[in-house]
């Protein structure tokens, strides 16, 4: 998976799109989480943007929404993810695929409840300029 999203998005690049310009940081989150941007270009309207996320044990991604849809992949670790009723929406295990849709009405947060790094290739497809993730506030759920 990794490769197929590092291909379509250098193939952009080959292709002379313009690169994305001072994207905006993602949502606080736990300490120690990082992120380093892959490759970007932007397509007419569209932002697309290869990140690669590291979650250490324990943290997790804080309360949030995108303005467009992410595509990720689990390199390493286990994701637990919920959604604002607190519900478990999914848990991915190394090398399983996830699709995070867009809007408010979409909030959720992203766990690592196991004893390893959580390693994600996560592609963002934003509105040209949009912020990499929205804030959110806790929905009453008894975890952060």
């Amino acid at each position: 998976m990794r490769t197929f999203l590092r291909s379509a998005l250098v193939a952009g690049l080959a292709a002379g799109l313009s690169l994305v310009a001072g994207t905006a940081d993602a949502t606080p989150a736990g300490p120690g989480i990082t992120a380093r941007i892959i490759s970007q270009s932007t397509v007419g309207d569209t932002d697309y943007i290869l990140r690669e996320i590291t979650i250490p044990p324990g943290q997790s991604t804080g309360w949030h929404f995108h303005d467009g849809t992410l595509y990720g992949y689990v390199q390493k670790g286990t994701l637990s993810h919920f959604d604002s009723t607190c519900a478990a929406d999914g848990v991915y295990h190394t090398g399983s695929a996830l699709r995070e849709p867009s809007g408010a009405g979409h909030v959720h947060i992203g766990r690592n409840l196991g004893r390893q790094d959580v390693v994600l290739d996560v592609l963002y497809v934003l509105p040209h300029g949009a912020p990499f993730s929205e804030d959110a506030p806790n929905p009453g759920c008894d975890f952060q």
